[in-house]
Parts: C-alpha cells; structure tokens; sequence
C-alpha cells in the first residue's frame, strides 16, 4: 500500500530521534530536571544580537516583495555577500553565481547529490558519520561507501580510503568539525585526502566531487582553525548552514558554494537551481536569506560550549571513559563500557541518562553525547553517572 522501502526504513530509523522521544517521555514521568538528555543536537542558545536586530529590520521595514518568490538559487545580493566572504577566506574567486541558498544543509546535500549522481554511483563517507547520509545518497540510486577511521584520532583512515575509491565513485561526504567526534581534520589529513583524490582521478579518468559538510565550522575551541576546503580541493563544494553558527536550527536556512576551479560550473550550478525547484523547496526563506546576510560574521557564545567540553571531558575522564577531545562541535564521543554500546545505552537509560550509541553513527562501541544544554543539566546528571559506572566495576 505503501513505498516498502520506506516502510522498511522506519524500523531502523534515528538513534537520535528516538533517543529525544525517550527524554520527553521521561520528562512527562519523572520531571524534565531529572531527565539527562544527551540525545540531540538541537542548539539551546539564543540567536546573537545581529540577527534578532536584522529581523526587526526586515519584518519593520517597507521592503517591498520580500515575501515573494524570487530565483530558485535566491537573492543576488544576499548570494553575492556570501561569495565574497568565501572567497576573502579561500583565495579561490567565487561570485553570486557559484552560491545556490537552500533549505538547510539537510536540503543543500540532497540537491548537490541530485545534481551529482547517476544509478549506482559511489558516495563515500568517514565513520563515525551522520547516518541520514545514507538515505540522502540513496534517494537518487547511490550507494554509500563507509571509510573508517584511525581511532586513536578519528581522522580518516587513508589506506583504506584510496583502497575505497572506484570507477564508481562521484563523490566524498567530508563534514569537518564531524559529528559525533567533534574532531577537526587537520589540513595535513586533508592534503593527503586531496593527494589521493588527485591521482586516482587521474588514474580512473574521472571527476570526484568533495562535499565539504560543515554547520559546525564556526564553532571550534583552543584556537583551532578549520581548514578551508576551496583553498585544498579542485572539485570542492561548499554545503553549510546557520543552523548551528547562529542558533537557526528550525528557520532552515543555509547555502551551496561550489568553486570556480569546477570544470563546467556553470551547469552545475543550473543543476542546483534546477534541482532546488524540483524537489520542491523551491528556494531557501526569503526572509531569513535577508538576515543571515547581515549576520555572516556573528556567531553564538562559543565560550560557554567550551565550558560545557571542558566539563563533561575532564568528568567523564575522571570516571574512566576513553574519550579523543573534541575541538569543535558540541559533542563528545566516549568509548563505551563494554563493546555492546546499544545494550550499553539502555543501562545508562535506567539512570534516566540519554545517550545515542555509536552504532547510529556507523561507530560501533561507542556512544554520543550532545552538550548544547543547560550546564545545570550536565551538573546534575554527574551523580547518575557516578551510578552507572559503578555497575562496571
């Protein structure tokens, strides 16, 4: 009656969303104060000033046909301000025409794997990934291919990376900071990775496109400098989003750059446009395209994610948990206490403590904890920890 593979598909839907339905359950029992909910990525702080200022500005103004359809890629300017930021950054000359607005990063991947992929082709990802990848590959006939990494770092594993490359492969999935770890890959790991891309697309005859996925960049710690993927990568497309950066998770709002060193950008970029409409989004908030360009170079208060980090690490360490310190991102990605980290989970569920196994994230043994929450929450749910670690010992 209805799609099977769908259907199929719900039985083995998100750790993380049915890790977050368990805490508003718990919460209805117990009292949310007494539910420990690591689950989900969903950013508690407040938007900053510049972009609640930047919407009074919109919503006040006499702007006429702001609420109107405009391009499918989205407004000039706003698309004009973003490639000049990108392009200060990279060295690499971008204008309005390389930069598409969509509907989130979730809405940017799927539209640049759209424009990309034909029946069968190859998208490979670096475990532990965001699992939603897959599906997201798989809606125009591709097929993941799952590289894991070094687990003294958790950057990707290059042996079995240049072994994974084929005739099949269009493109790779590159989301730095990642999520779970919170690890940024370094430049040296990217050069490499670029290195290697090089000669097997010389090799294979071929054009591998590298999808640099990343809603975390702005928020990173100790000084860390995200590597900029247009200043490495030939084939190099941009999908962020303000999701994170601004505190903009449910506005979904972001944007597609791809370089200007692409061979035939310009169809590409048609290609995004086209598939913008296509799949229904049409084209990215008009009101919010509007303010998160006067907001590009804002941000939220960094400072008090890596309070939460530096937390929870030294804590969590305390207690015996194997723990590779993340420098961006608000997640930590601890080993678990046996190899079994969905049984695992469920132990730490008694403690009304949730958590999402690193089996949902293509990681087995492990498990994710989210700290955009309160650092009164964290605080408190150290005692539950206390418990559940004593079961191990």
């Amino acid at each position: 009656m209805f799609s099977k593979e769908i259907v199929k598909n719900l039985g083995s839907s998100s750790w993380i969303r049915l890790m977050f339905e368990e805490g508003t359950r718990l919460a209805a029992i117990y009292g949310a104060d007494k539910v420990y909910d690591y689950s989900i990525g969903n950013p508690y702080a407040e938007p900053p000033a510049e972009v609640l200022e930047s919407l009074k500005k919109h919503v006040m103004s006499d702007e006429k046909g702001l609420h109107r359809y405009m391009s499918n890629a989205g407004y000039p300017d706003v698309r004009e301000k973003i490639a000049k930021s990108l392009e200060k950054d990279s060295n690499v000359e971008l204008t309005a025409e390389h930069i598409v607005m969509t509907v989130g990063a979730a809405g940017a991947l799927n539209v640049v794997l759209k424009s990309l992929l034909n029946p069968e082709e190859e998208v490979i990802v670096f475990a532990p990934y965001f699992v939603e990848y897959n599906a997201y590959v798989g809606n125009y006939g591709g097929r993941t291919v799952v590289v894991g990494p070094d687990p003294k770092t958790f950057e990707p594993n290059l042996k079995a990376f240049e072994k994974s490359i084929t005739s099949k492969t269009k493109a790779i999935i590159i989301n730095n900071p990642n999520n779970p770890t919170g690890v940024v890959y370094s430049e040296a790991a990217l050069k490499s990775i670029n290195e290697i891309v090089t000669r097997k697309q010389k090799e294979l005859e071929t054009a591998i496109f590298v999808l640099s996925d990343q809603p975390y960049s702005e928020i990173v710690y100790d000084n860390i400098k995200v590597p900029n993927m247009l200043s490495i990568f030939q084939n190099a497309i941009i999908v962020n989003s303000f999701s994170k950066s601004l505190g903009l998770a449910g506005e979904r709002i972001g944007y597609i750059a791809a370089s200007s060193k692409i061979e035939n950008v310009d169809i590409l970029t048609k290609a995004f446009a086209y598939c913008n409409r296509t799949l229904g989004f049409v084209n990215a908030p008009g009101l919010f395209q509007k303010v998160v360009a006067d907001a590009l170079h804002a941000k939220v208060d960094v400072d008090a994610y890596e309070q939460r980090r530096n937390f929870l690490y030294e804590n969590l360490t305390r207690l015996g948990f194997e723990i590779v310190k993340p420098q961006g991102a608000f997640y930590l990605f601890p080993k678990a206490l046996m190899a079994d980290d969905v049984e695992f989970v469920k132990r730490a569920m008694k403690y009304n403590l949730l958590l999402v196994p690193g089996s949902g994230f293509g990681y087995p043994g492990y498990f994710r904890m989210s700290y955009c929450v309160t650092f009164e929450m964290i605080k408190n749910s150290m005692p539950a920890f206390e418990k559940l670690v004593a079961e191990f010992k």
